[in-house]
């Protein structure tokens, strides 16, 4: 029965993750991963034999209120604060229950599982910690852009040598109790200094990465217990994880190794005033903005992290089906490493009610906009920098960016002219092309969204 279970819960993953690969099943996709989840829990306390139900209880009560509550009362803006602080309790978790399982049976495992204890506490180590430095970037208790030192990278090898070199002793000597916890020390501060080199630029990349460690750390600690559903679940994660991290590196056109180890965004430019390419800001009210898109025929909406830090989604999904209703159409722009986390301008426009079938990626888009007669560039930088495109010098040079700077006319909606992740002028907020409206993302599209309104009132009395 407990196996039968297991296997049903691993067919309800392997479900639930197809369905997450689509926005439009991803609701579905969520409830069918909990049921087998709960299947795999139940199923686990069924196979535990005599044990003592009340400290089980506990943690279970405990978790069930931590993570309803979190998932409540948590912004969608933090959304990938929550994501990340998620991964690195999946990797703790793994650290301490190979911990005990080596303590408890005295290294008497067999061999698969004993080389699995070093592994899962290594990985584990690494998710747990650089999943609480990406928290706190994120959450800007630290500073986003990379932290470095000189001689960092051969710190870490030297480091991992170590680690390695204890894991096989662990292995020949279990349980090596003293060099053991060496061990789980120097994971955690793996972890560490594994993540603070890395930039906010990079953090859909991280996200990604440090999910995936967590799969890795859960499917190996489930060959030190000899269970199934851990095992093949960890598994699922970990290379999902893998593949997601292969996409974000690939929209930015940056290896793996250039994300972690290069430091992007360390040198960064802080000047207010544009000067890229001898070109001028031409700076528009809202009513300048209203006129256009009153005019507008077919606008395309690019939201970025500005618009996650403003609250904007609710205002954007407002200006844009005032737009429909009055004939225009209406499409929004989604780059794959907008935003913090993979996904999370599709998260937050979802969470506004904005339809699955405006959303388009970059690809089936891209070609579009020299058709579009407005685009609205809510908070979003990099990912609309033509720089990309055209400067060989530029550090997210090849990097796919939206072809914004073909359409019409561009509205951009920023706080300032300060640059975005990568540290570097945007040339498109100087390009004749554009005009810039400062302030508030929010409090910006409910201004143009009254003066539309205004004024349609005011056409339809005199018409």
């Amino acid at each position: 029965m407990v196996e039968l279970l297991y296997l049903t819960a691993s067919i309800l993953f392997i479900l639930g993750l197809r369905m997450l690969s689509a926005v439009e099943t991803a609701r579905r996709g969520n409830v069918v991963s909990m049921v087998g989840m709960a299947l795999a829990v139940g199923a686990t306390l069924l196979k535990g034999g005599t044990v003592s139900w009340i400290p089980i209880l506990a943690g279970v009560a405990a978790g069930t209120a931590i993570g309803g509550i979190s998932a409540v009362r948590v912004r969608m803006t933090a959304m990938p604060q929550m994501v990340a602080m998620y991964n690195g309790f999946g990797g703790g978790a793994s650290l301490l229950v190979v911990a005990v399982e080596l303590y408890r049976t005295g290294g008497q495992v067999p061999l698969a599982a004993l080389i699995a204890i070093p592994l899962s506490t290594i990985v584990g180590g690494v998710t747990f910690t650089g999943s609480v430095i990406a928290f706190a970037k994120l959450q800007e208790i630290m500073p986003g852009r990379p932290i470095l030192f000189k001689g960092q990278h051969w710190l870490n090898l030297v480091l991992l040598l170590i680690a390695m070199g204890l894991s096989v002793y662990v292995i020949v000597a279990p349980p090596a109790s003293g060099l053991f916890i060496v061990l789980n020390i120097l994971a955690l501060i793996l972890g560490v200094l594994s993540v603070i080199p890395i930039g906010g630029a990079d953090m859909p990349v991280v996200i990604a990465l440090l999910n995936s460690y967590s799969g890795i750390a859960g499917a190996t600690a489930g060959f030190v217990l000899s269970n199934n559903v851990l095992i093949i679940s960890g598994s699922l994660v970990g290379a999902s994880g893998l593949i997601l991290t292969n996409i974000m590196c690939r929209a930015m056109n940056r290896s793996l190794a250039n994300v972690l180890f290069a430091g992007f965004g360390a040198t960064s430019v802080t000047q207010e005033v544009m000067t890229a390419a001898g070109g001028r800001v031409t700076e528009g009210t809202i009513e300048d903005a209203a006129a256009v898109f009153e005019n507008a025929r077919s606008v395309i909406i690019v939201p970025g992290y500005g618009m996650a830090v403003a609250q904007a989604q609710h205002a954007v999904r407002e200006l844009g089906d005032l737009l429909i209703e009055h004939g225009a159409m209406v499409r929004y722009a989604i780059h794959p490493v907008a935003g913090r986390m993979p996904g999370h301008m599709n998260v937050l426009l979802a969470e506004a009610n904005v339809p699955y079938d405006q959303l388009f990626d970059l690809d089936a888009i891209n070609d579009d906009f020299p058709r579009t007669d407005a685009v609205l560039v809510v908070g979003a930088n990099d990912v609309v920098n033509p720089a990309a495109k055209t400067d060989p010098h530029s550090p997210i040079y090849g990097m796919p960016v939206f072809n914004v700077e073909e359409a019409r006319t561009v509205i951009v909606l920023k706080r300032s002219m300060r640059p975005g992740f990568a540290g570097i002028e945007n040339e498109l907020f100087v390009h004749p092309k554009t005009m810039m409206v400062f302030g508030d993302a929010r409090q910006t599209l409910l201004k143009i969204i009254a003066a539309l309104k205004a004024e349609r009132g005011a056409l339809a009395a005199t018409g």
